[in-house]
């Protein structure tokens, strides 16, 4: 008949291995059955393969002689051949099915017995730092020397193709690292895809159909990878809509939108009256409690000198007065050039002068407790008529304490990108179901 028009390749369901890794220190690999579940799977993938197959098709089975495989093929072959729900024949009758049985399509030699669950796991490790498709499991065989053989089955079966009563359909009852192997070495896939390969499912079908005009055989599975799965978790996280900062996005010079009205240069004026004020205006006197408004230049609304103007004044004409027994308002309101410390009233008490000649009272009496309660209190009263800006002196005084809603912040105060912090988190979930898929732990025997 030539080429089948169809190669299906079937994962083996469900084994006891698969369920308890542990029962291969002391079953051979080869005698692992199914499990109750696996038999199921094993049912619904014959019935799958009845709905994908002609009235007229013929089926050539070639199967791994392991029991999980060949248990897989009897539960594909009783759902296929019993039957229908409306009590017709099935039109696949058992005696016009062959059924090969192929050591070349076993499962990857893991050794013999398996040694405890801990040197198992680092020999997965060994081989995941080592590489998959050449990594040779002691006295048991790498990838690549499974890859010589199914290379040889291949060969074998291309020849058969050319006989006259081969089926219509070739079915390949086999593992999840040999079906791989087998797509490597007929789609010529290089080591770095297979190993970027994710495994296949229970009894997951992997079909290739026979092209009619260029007769080759065009894979009809997309095969998932672990770069698709990286790629998909970083799509979902920036399709997501983010809830809306309170603070604003810090946007990157492109220019400036030209509109109606509005043009370049009326953009940078505009910038240039928003700009930061400096250190001078900082300390500038805009007490609105007490309707007091100070201009630019340090006077007043009525035309007369504030205190904070007349004493900058005096203190640069005369740079070297006395202040020993400075009090804290005082020091707060330094010189504009010279360096200032601004501290929480409760804490001014400590820059009266100690007997070392610095801010501290080391070495100084200790003062009474009314002494103490009335210089704090004399502080206090100082700061509220201090000529700071409000947000300042509010920050000074605590009032913008306690609110509990604070902005996460990098090392430069900037708002922490919340965002790459999750992509983060994504990549490292992805990066562990590929660890535990290629582990000890996930494998699949």
């Amino acid at each position: 008949m030539g080429k089948p028009r169809m190669i299906i390749l079937i994962r083996h369901a469900q084994s006891e291995g698969n369920k308890n890794r542990d029962i291969h220190q002391t079953v051979p690999d080869h005698r692992v059955k199914l499990t109750q579940d696996g038999w199921k799977q094993a049912d619904e993938a014959g019935q799958k393969l009845r709905s994908l197959l002609r009235p007229s098709d013929t089926l050539h089975f070639f199967t791994s002689p392991y029991r999980r495989t060949r248990e897989t093929t009897e539960g594909i072959l009783n759902a296929l051949t019993s039957p229908a729900p409306d009590h017709k024949p099935s039109p696949f009758p058992r005696h016009t099915i062959k059924v090969y049985e192929e050591p070349r399509l076993r499962e990857q030699d893991f050794g013999n017995f398996q040694p405890d669950s801990a040197e198992m796991s680092r020999m997965w490790q060994e081989r995941a730092d080592y590489g998959h498709f050449f990594y040779r499991i002691p006295n048991g065989e790498s990838a690549a020397d499974a890859y010589d053989r199914v290379s040889g089955f291949n060969e074998s079966l291309w020849r058969s193709f050319g006989e006259s009563d081969f089926a219509s359909v070739c079915v390949l009852v086999t593992h999840g690292l040999m079906t791989r192997v087998f797509l490597m070495k007929w789609y010529h896939f290089s080591v770095e895809y297979f190993e970027d390969l994710r495994n296949m499912n229970h009894c997951e079908f992997v079909v290739m159909k026979l092209d009619e005009d260029n007769k080759k055989y065009i894979l009809q599975n997309q095969l998932r990878t672990w770069s698709e799965l990286k790629r998909e978790r970083a799509n979902s996280r920036t399709s997501i809509t983010e809830p809306e900062s309170p603070i604003p996005v810090r946007k990157k010079w492109g220019g400036c939108l030209q509109t109606d009205g509005d043009r370049g240069d009326d953009f940078a004026r505009r910038q240039m009256a928003r700009r930061r004020k400096d250190t001078k205006e900082l300390f500038e006197d805009v007490e609105m409690e007490h309707g007091n408004k100070e201009l630019g230049n340090g006077k007043k609304a009525d035309g007369s000198e504030s205190e904070y103007s007349r004493g900058r004044e005096d203190r640069t004409q005369a740079p070297e007065r006395e202040n020993s027994q400075t009090d804290a308002a005082n020091v707060l309101l330094a010189t504009p050039g010279a360096r200032t410390r601004i501290v929480s009233p409760n804490r001014l008490e400590i820059l009266k002068g100690g007997r070392d000649g610095g801010g501290s009272r080391s070495g100084a009496a200790s003062p009474s407790l009314s002494s103490l309660d009335d210089s704090e209190t004399e502080a206090k009263e100082r700061m509220r008529s201090l000529p700071l800006r409000r947000s300042l002196a509010m920050a000074l005084n605590g009032e913008l304490d306690g609110d509990g809603e604070r902005v996460r912040a990098d090392a430069l105060g900037d708002q922490s990108d919340v965002e790459d912090e999750e992509e983060e988190e994504h990549r490292k979930e992805v990066a562990k179901m590929e660890a535990k898929d290629k582990s000890f732990e996930g494998a699949v025997l």
